[in-house]
């Protein structure tokens, strides 16, 4: 049976933190043996090499070059693209369970090598330890619960009603082809490696494009497992969204997509995608995610909950908490409490022990968050945080504040765009009633969070909310840290496509088309 990985609560469970530490400072060492590094492109089973190259840097420390990748052109994307196609016969018709079995292998070698994935992981892309391993962990779950699915459900094949004696009737669900996987930087490894996971299992081939700032986790994926497939079944291109993923959602010879960004990059790569023939787009876009505080709260619970949701890895989370609504005759307890936990966040270099939070991904999101703070200054208050962090201790790196405003508009940019920040809006309502309906007011319908005492208002608030992945009074966090088997993460409205959760019982059957087979004596 499926079981999640979860080592950070498995070595509390079991008192051994201070081994998970040892163990996590000893792959720091080893892993910055492998600094500066040139790494290859993987097409048509081959490792491709360029002299014409970007760094990977550090956004904790832009001086650490932690790699150099090839910046592919677009011949480069096409030329995986077809490969992708010559290879996609031979390995649709691999039994499933040798896929099964490939995949069980990968899960169980990353299992073993997951110290030095996750220290590469705080490097690359700026999450704290416990973040890293975190990611390293849902990687590996979606590697076997999908491994486990694909068996549930003996090669998604099974027999269908007859309409006569003499016919035998069967459905099968089968590969479409090549799909393009088009993966974020906040999740390297979980998403890059679970997208992937999906279209390789169930028998297509695939053109992974990872994010330009975190390329490195997903190649340890594909350095893993491209040489137990089909030669050419997995082919790895790395470079600009302008010029790879752009080939890749334009080209005719791809037959599916699964993309995890911004609603704007989504939905005009979505359009595009289709516009000529129709074919599957499968897509997560983000969120503006509530959670709603009633006057029953137990306040330490819910700003514990806030605080993890809304600074957890800077808030770049898609389920990241970003705006609260609290019932107004708390709220200025709330706030107080949040405000006064959230100056205890230890900022710093996020593969050190203690620290909470990192820098953010780029000078790109330091500028957004400038804007975005000299816009809560007029337009609000700022109750904590609102700095860039330029000191000694930040000055190669991307650090800002978390940040917590309030008293801005209903209909403010701040509280309904996605800023992918740490930067969190505080809200007051009367009655409960009207934080639904404020709450559900949002393009977006990714996750949300509720903390009350009261049944019946947690009741109303599952029957009414307008989100995919929904919590109440979860202390761990408000609205993140979806668990693979247990909570699939689907995204409502503008947040995604689809309507079918990652690490669900749905997900899988999104990558194949049901074929009717009848067989007459």
């Amino acid at each position: 049976m499926f079981e999640n990985e979860k080592s950070w609560a498995k070595a509390v469970s079991n008192n051994t933190t201070d081994e998970f530490h040892r163990k996590f400072d000893q792959a720091i060492d080893s892993v910055k043996k492998d600094f500066g590094k040139s790494y290859p492109m993987i097409i048509g089973g081959k490792e491709i090499y360029s002299e014409n190259q970007f760094d990977v840097k550090s956004p904790a420390d832009t001086q650490i070059i932690i790699a150099k990748f090839p910046l592919a052109t677009k011949e480069d994307t096409i030329h995986a693209i077809e490969s992708a196609k010559q290879a996609f016969t031979k390995w649709s018709l691999t039994p499933y369970q040798k896929r099964v079995q490939i995949f069980r292998e990968v899960a169980d070698a990353f299992s073993a090598d997951k110290f030095k994935l996750a220290a590469i992981m705080c490097f690359e892309n700026g999450k704290s330890r416990l973040e890293a391993m975190g990611d390293i962990d849902e990687a590996i779950d979606f590697m076997r619960f999908y491994a486990e699915q694909i068996e549930l459900n003996e090669g998604y094949s099974k027999e269908t009603k007859s309409t006569s004696p003499t016919e035998k009737t069967r459905s099968v669900l089968k590969p479409y082809g090549v799909w393009g996987i088009i993966s974020p930087f906040n999740f390297p490894a979980a998403i890059a490696i679970g997208m992937t996971s999906g279209a390789l299992i169930t028998g297509n081939s695939a053109v992974l494009k990872p994010a330009s700032d975190t390329p490195l986790s997903a190649f340890k994926f594909v350095e893993a497992i491209y040489h137990k497939l089909t030669p050419a079944a997995l082919n790895f291109v790395t470079g600009s969204g302008s010029v790879v993923g752009r080939t890749i959602i334009e080209s005719l010879l791809v037959d599916g997509i699964a993309f995890t960004g911004s609603r704007e990059v989504g939905m005009s790569g979505f359009t595009t995608f289709v516009e000529k023939k129709p074919r599957p787009f499968i897509s997560e876009m983000g969120g503006k995610n509530p959670a709603i505080v009633t006057q029953s709260a137990d306040l330490e619970r819910a700003t514990d909950a806030v605080l993890r949701a809304a600074f957890g890895y800077g808030g770049q989370k898609c389920s990241a908490c970003s705006k609260v609504y609290v019932q107004k005759n708390v709220v200025n307890q709330f706030m107080e409490k949040l405000a006064e936990k959230t100056k205890s966040i230890k900022i710093g270099n996020p593969w050190q022990k203690d620290v909470f939070l990192g820098p953010v991904i780029n000078e790109a999101a330091v500028k957004k968050f400038e804007r975005a703070t000299e816009l809560a200054r007029k337009d609000g208050k700022i109750v904590y945080g609102g700095y860039i962090l330029r000191n000694s201790d930040y000055q190669h790196g991307h650090f800002v504040e978390p940040t917590i405003v309030t008293g801005l508009p209903q209909e403010h940019e701040l509280v309904k765009e996605e800023l992918f920040l740490p930067f969190l809006c505080i809200q007051e309502y009367e009655n409960f009633d009207d934080a639904v309906k404020l709450a559900n007011k949002s393009n977006y319908g990714l996750t949300a969070g509720i903390f009350s005492q009261d049944k019946k208002e947690i009741e109303e608030f599952f029957n009414r909310i307008e989100a995919g992945v929904t919590y109440a009074n979860r202390a761990a966090s408000a609205t993140t840290g979806a668990l693979v088997g247990g909570q699939p993460f689907v995204g409502w409205k503008d947040s995604g496509i689809s309507g079918k959760g990652a690490g669900g019982a749905y997900y899988l059957l999104q990558f194949m088309r049901e074929q009717t087979q009848t067989r007459c004596e």
